[in-house]
């Protein structure tokens, strides 16, 4: 898999709080390994959109994760609004994350970040076009 890394997308993330830094940087580091790791990714570049990192696959769905100041005690990862991934992802895992309309799961920063869970949805997200398909994204 070939990376496209921005190196301003390190630079945003050192701008927020360390607890949020810590947990990007995490999730960062989850998604560039979930992409590694699937065989139908080639190529995943990292860049912004709507001033927020963002990553994007030939095979999936742009998948954004930023901190805001105006919600403090959480990180968000977002997804496009017009899929079947939060819809999916709220059938998966109705407890393990918490959802904010059709686009957003929002982390808390008090808690563990549910690396194995996220990791799903990673994939899920990477691979969106080539399951969208089919029922519950082939789950």
């Amino acid at each position: 898999m070939v990376f496209q890394a921005n190196p301003n997308v390190i630079e945003h993330i050192k701008q927020c709080p360390d607890i949020a830094q810590e947990a990007l940087l995490c999730l960062r580091e989850l998604l560039l390994n979930v992409a590694n790791n699937t065989p139908e990714i080639k190529h995943l570049e990292e860049t912004f959109k709507w001033g927020e990192p963002s990553y994007i696959t030939k095979t999936g769905s742009t998948l954004r994760m930023d901190w805001k100041p105006s919600k403090p005690a959480h990180i968000s990862v977002f997804v496009n609004c017009q899929t079947k991934l939060i819809e999916t992802f709220k059938e998966l895992y109705p407890q393990e994350l918490s959802y904010v309309g059709n686009r957003e799961i929002a982390l808390p920063l008090n808690k563990p970040l549910p690396l194995q869970v996220l990791a799903h949805c990673f994939e899920l997200t990477f691979k969106y076009q080539k399951i969208k398909h089919l029922p519950l994204l082939g789950c």
